[in-house]
């Protein structure tokens, strides 16, 4: 029997080693029916190739900043751009037209084909609105991660930021038990104590925990130091003057342990390890989302963090869009330690193409450099860390080969020294020969700046005179402000400054007003101020505190300085990316640009002034995707 068999089964053919299996046979032939109608019907492309989906909102409360619509109820998003925006009813249109379009041949294909086929539409809540992905103009990302280590700008007092520094040894064993770590914080603001002028060093020695330990504290604003008797002991001899910098002294002409702007560099702490580094950067990339942020421009990374940025871009690991200013402190040119990148990166959110130059120091520690004396401390006026001659050099060789340049400039003589700067190379020009006032030296064809193209910045432009306030805006130039610092600075400025000084400073209506191309970029100065960029949108159309009050009243500090609420979405989106050459990509919901946007909570542009503090970010997007909450 089992014989039989066995010749039954030699009389079946064998199958052949090149027959197609029959499923496989079936999809080749699928397929072939599908290329085949989407010529036949001139196929018009379906979501199922694309990440696609809308979010609208009945109320209309997308605010575009685009000038044809600036208020839609809808936008559409394929993959990472803007495909569409307009009203629900059209949008629900548009939707139907295309599935008509598409024959059911097609469909039923593509449903067998592929898992998903809808278009989905999502709705945010009444209260809510979506804007464009904000951006902050000028703050510093690893420095922000750095002082979230010990942040002091709560401390009222010196012996609050001496409980906080102990507070903080406390929670660090590692620190408690080795008196020879380094301790680094900042934030502290003695403009806020009851104490007058700034700490000193013997301060720490006054409490046994924190005597014979190393520890330098920065000041809210990054232009001063403060360190303990240790350091000093460590840095040993100190030179006598520093140019661009001061080391405070007493009577005695003993060192307090307060090191000024360029004397900071003086003290040796420790370099950050990689370990720290990303620390630093994840901690400020993920606060920065939860804001609402899309976009930061970084003010000034050395050639060690810009590549330890190349390395996180390579690597897929920044969030969101940086637009770094590269920085060294010297006095020679320094424009080939740093590499230019555009959109670099796994997805190209790194962008290196401007540099940035320090002129004077800040206001609240005396360093801003003014034409005349402060008003309350007649015996200086601020502190030049670099000569005319220096950066005419610097800036010219930076324009030369390709560099935006974008230079700190607090008080009205910084300003007014970088004015003329600017001004000689766009309106007299250079040649090789030419080293200031290019129409009276050297020989040959003078090249004259295109300040459309260059876009020179004016980071801070934080004091000037009326005279320079028109300069500004005359020859084109890009005022960068903080709009947080008029608030911050509104208890004191006038004190330093006088009542005729003041009508100069802080004056971003004016400054938009005359500006030619009515672009002014907003941005922190964070970690100097808070991260969120909301306080910055209250801070420029409300010109109060926090707490609802200022120097004049409800009414705000000098209110007629005041944005409004439109001028100041614009200045963190659209201006932002202009003053960052990425206006035709970013900066505004328009069809073709990128999908960077974030929803809000509540309705910034309509809510009483208390009330935008209270708004909380629902989500962020980048790239057409959630980088922070949900839809």
């Amino acid at each position: 029997m089992s014989k039989d068999l066995e010749l039954e089964d030699l009389k079946k053919p064998s199958p052949s080693p090149s027959r197609i299996p029959q499923r496989t046979f079936l999809k080749f032939v699928l397929i072939c029916i599908f290329l085949s109608t989407l010529w036949i019907s001139n196929y018009i492309p379906l979501p199922i190739y694309h990440h696609e989906y809308s979010v609208c909102s009945e109320s209309g409360s997308i605010y575009t900043v685009d000038e044809v619509t600036p208020q839609v109820e809808c936008i559409s998003i394929v993959g990472s751009r803007i495909s569409y925006t307009g009203s629900s009813k059209e949008l629900q249109g548009r939707l139907y037209r295309r599935a008509q379009a598409v024959s059911w041949l097609q469909r039923w294909l593509v449903s067998r084909l592929f898992s998903r086929v809808s278009h989905k539409i999502s709705y945010v809540n009444s209260d809510a609105i979506i804007v464009p992905g904000l951006a902050d103009a000028h703050a510093h990302i690893m420095i922000n991660g750095f002082k979230m280590q010990l942040e002091l700008d709560s401390c009222k007092s010196l012996a609050e930021v001496l409980e906080q520094t102990k507070a903080y040894i406390y929670s660090h064993p590692d620190i408690y038990n080795n008196k020879s770590q380094w301790i680094e914080g900042g934030g502290w603001d003695q403009t806020k104590w009851p104490e007058t002028g700034f700490p000193h060093a013997a301060d720490f020695d006054t409490d046994p925990l924190l005597r014979g330990r190393p520890i330098a504290l920065h000041r809210v604003d990054a232009h001063a130091s403060w360190v303990s008797t240790r350091v000093l002991e460590i840095m040993g001899d100190l030179p006598t003057k520093v140019k661009g910098g001061s080391i405070v002294r007493d009577s005695s002409g003993n060192p307090t342990g307060i090191f000024l702007d360029n004397a900071m560099s003086l003290i040796p702490v420790p370099e950050w390890t990689d370990e720290q580094m990303t620390t630093f950067f994840d901690t400020t990339m993920n606060l920065a989302l939860s804001y609402g942020l899309t976009s930061i421009h970084d003010a000034g990374s050395s050639p060690k963090i810009i590549q330890f940025m190349k390395k996180q871009a390579e690597a897929g690991n920044i969030p969101m869009r940086l637009y770094i200013m590269g920085h060294v402190s010297s006095d020679e040119y320094w424009g080939s330690q740093i590499p230019r990148l555009i959109d670099y990166g796994k997805h190209g959110h790194l962008t290196i193409r401007s540099v940035k130059l320090v002129t004077d120091g800040a206001l609240g520690s005396w360093g801003a450099a003014l034409l005349e004396p402060y008003s309350d401390k007649p015996d200086t006026s601020g502190i030049m860390r670099s000569t005319p001659k220096t950066l005419f050099n610097l800036v010219k060789q930076f324009w030369k080969d390709g560099w935006q340049v974008n230079i700190h400039c607090i008080g009205d003589r910084a300003n007014h020294v970088v004015l003329d700067i600017y001004q000689e190379l766009i309106e007299m020009g250079h040649n090789e020969t030419t080293t200031m006032i290019a129409n009276t030296t050297g020989e040959g064809e003078l090249m004259k700046a295109n300040v459309t193209e260059w876009r020179p910045r004016i980071e801070h432009a934080q004091i000037m005179t009326m005279k320079d306030l028109r300069r500004t805006n005359e020859l084109g130039i890009i005022a960068s402000v903080q709009p947080t610092h008029a608030t911050s600075d509104m208890w004191y400025a006038e004190t330093r400054l006088g009542p005729n000084r003041i009508k100069g400073a802080y004056a971003y209506r004016t400054l938009l007003y005359g500006s030619p191309k009515h672009v002014i970029p907003l941005g922190s100065d964070f970690p100097v101020e808070s991260v969120n960029p909301l306080l910055g949108f209250y801070a420029a159309v409300s010109r109060l505190s926090v707490d609802g009050t200022s120097p004049h009243g409800d009414g705000g500090w000098y209110a007629s300085e005041a944005l409004t609420r439109a001028q100041a979405l614009k200045g963190m989106t659209l201006d932002a990316a202009y003053a960052s050459f990425t206006e035709h990509e970013l900066g505004s919901l328009t069809p073709g640009k990128k999908a960077d946007f974030v929803i809000l909570d509540r309705n910034i542009m309509q809510v009483p002034f208390k009330d935008i503090l209270k708004t909380k970010v629902v989500a962020t997007v980048v790239d057409g995707k959630v980088a922070y909450g949900a839809l």
